[in-house]
């Protein structure tokens, strides 16, 4: 997919970080844009504007939760009439002991991490199917490779991603529908606000690139994959300074 130039892009999660910069790297590139959000509708808005007014192309801004089958199903009735490019960005995370977590916790980061690349994908594939293609990009994380103290249920979410890009890049081969996840560490979002300084300083000389990452560069290893061969499909990617 090396012409963007009037594709249509779903971009989940988008309002801030990966999202936001993956959104931008996108429409820069000419991509028509379906940004979605859970609820900071108002910077989502803003973001919308922007790229559209910066750019000339069209954005629609959506609240939706990715991690609700209904509303994803509602989203697709009413606005993804076309799609070429599905971007499954769409997550959070929650730190503390397993014990401490509560059932609905658990349930809850499972339905925005990992049910939302399911409930997105199964639509998306009939539009990808009668446009004559398509591609997928999962963020996922490397904690879904090696795992994470304190982050077990996260981990957890984002090694489903991985195995469920891995299998369905199988599947889709045949299709020509190339499947892939970016898998990162440490990237300099709101998400990972959490830490202190003691806490980022201690995490950044663990990384030999001796520092975080952007969620610009983040985008662009996004689009580096939209950009590769269909053959490259079920990979996971990792964007982490050689952390891991």
């Amino acid at each position: 997919m090396h012409d963007f130039a009037n594709k249509t892009a779903l971009v989940t999660g988008a309002s801030r970080g990966i999202g936001a910069a993956t959104a931008e790297a996108l429409a820069q590139r000419g991509c028509h844009l379906i940004l979605t959000c859970a609820r900071s509708m108002d910077a989502l808005t803003a973001l919308s504007v922007r790229l559209s007014n910066t750019y000339e192309v069209p954005v629609t801004p959506v609240r939706c939760d990715a991690g609700d089958a209904g509303q994803v199903a509602a989203l697709f009735d009413a606005h993804v009439h076309r799609l070429d490019i599905l971007i499954n960005n769409a997550g959070r995370s929650v730190t503390g002991l397993i014990q401490d977590l509560t059932p609905e916790a658990w349930d809850a980061l499972m339905r925005t991490n990992l049910s939302s690349c399911f409930y997105t994908a199964r639509l998306a594939i009939p539009k990808f199917l009668e446009g004559g293609g398509g591609a997928i990009v999962n963020i996922s994380s490397v904690w879904g490779d090696v795992g994470a103290a304190a982050e077990a249920a996260y981990s957890a979410t984002k090694g489903g991603v991985a195995a469920f890009t891995r299998a369905l890049g199988k599947e889709l081969a045949p299709s020509r529908i190339p499947v892939n996840a970016l898998a990162c560490g440490f990237i300099d979002t709101a998400m990972n606000a959490e830490y202190n300084d003691a806490e980022r300083e201690a995490i950044r000389a663990e990384i030999p690139a001796d520092r975080f990452g952007t969620p610009e560069e983040a985008a662009a290893a996004v689009v580096r994959l939209l950009e590769m061969p269909d053959y490259l499909t079920g990979q996971v990617i990792r964007l982490d300074g050689g952390w891991i």
